[in-house]
This record gives C-alpha cells, structure tokens and sequence, in this order.
C-alpha cells in the first residue's frame, strides 16, 4: 500500500463513505458499523490533527473536525432505525462530506506543492503511526484467535499464516 500522506487520507474517505453508504441501506449490524465508523473517524481527525496540520493553515478543518466528532457521538447514543439516528446520519454524511471536498480539492493539493514527495511520504508515515496508535485505543483488542475467527468468516485466504496484526490488516481491507 502507497505511504505517502494523500494516498492514506483518500483512502480513509473512501472507507467512511463505503461505511455510510451501509449504514444507510441498513446493511449489516448497524451498532457494530456505527463502532467502526467512530473508531475510523476520530482516528483519521486525531492523526490529521496532530501530523498533517501543524505548518499549514488548517482552522477551518479543525472546527470541522470537532463539527463532525458532536454529530458522531450523538449517532453513537441514537438508537438504529429511529427517527433520531436517520437524521443524524444524513447531518454527519453532510458534514463529514463538505470536509472531504474541501480537502481533497483544496488543502491536500496545497500540502502536496509545499511539502513535495519526500514530505508527502514522510507525513505518510507519521499520519499512519498516530493513526494506528488511536486505533488501538478505541476499538478493543482481540485475540488472534478471535480475528482467525473473523477472517474465516469472511474467507480470507492465508489466515492460517498470518500473525496478528496481518489479520487484523487483512480484515479491515476485506471491510473496505
């Protein structure tokens, strides 16, 4: 997989709207989703936060950043199937989108004339560090039992040599 700092970013849009496109179709265990998308999300905000932002001007992403983290948490207390959750989705599809088009179309096109390749790759690295370390922080930890288990389940081919963390890779790109 590519390091440099946009491919990542890009990525994870990719993977949040795959994950709003099910939560709207109500496709799969919607608290179980709604887990996954918080975890993703305020990993990727945490990691852009603290690696990617400082040296450029990044206000107006950080207020939609914490925009985003409010309607995130309300979804997480709603209850799938009502009313409350529906319209909250559609708020935080709306915010989480805006923040994804300014950002793709304008800050990381400004990042990438700045910082070059090599500043690009080395961000890349650094955003994918703090990512992962929030990850863990949020989403609990399995076995590697467990997560044979999973992979399993979804059909992963070479789980039965796979370590840990490579079926715990090997998961979240089937996810995507």
């Amino acid at each position: 997989m590519a390091t440099d700092v946009i491919t990542l970013i890009t990525h994870d849009h990719r993977t949040v709207e795959s994950l709003f496109e099910r939560l709207r179709k109500r496709e799969g265990e919607q608290k179980a989703l709604v887990r996954e998308l918080h975890a993703l999300l305020i990993a990727h905000a945490r990691a852009e936060e603290d690696r990617v932002y400082p040296g450029i001007d990044a206000h107006h992403e950080l207020e939609e950043h914490k925009e985003a983290e409010i309607l995130l948490d309300a979804l997480v207390r709603a209850e799938p199937g009502t009313r409350a959750f529906d319209e909250t989705l559609d708020k935080l599809i709306e915010s989480v989108g805006h923040h994804v088009e300014e950002e793709e179309t304008k800050l990381l096109p400004e990042l990438a004339k700045a910082v070059g390749e090599k500043g690009l790759r080395e961000l890349g690295e650094a955003f994918a560090e703090r990512r992962a370390e929030e990850l863990r922080a949020l989403v609990p930890q399995q076995s590697k039992a467990e997560l044979y288990e999973q992979a399993k389940r979804a059909d992963i081919p070479g789980r039965s040599q796979m370590g840990k963390e490579e079926l715990a890779e090997a998961l979240r790109q089937a996810k995507s």
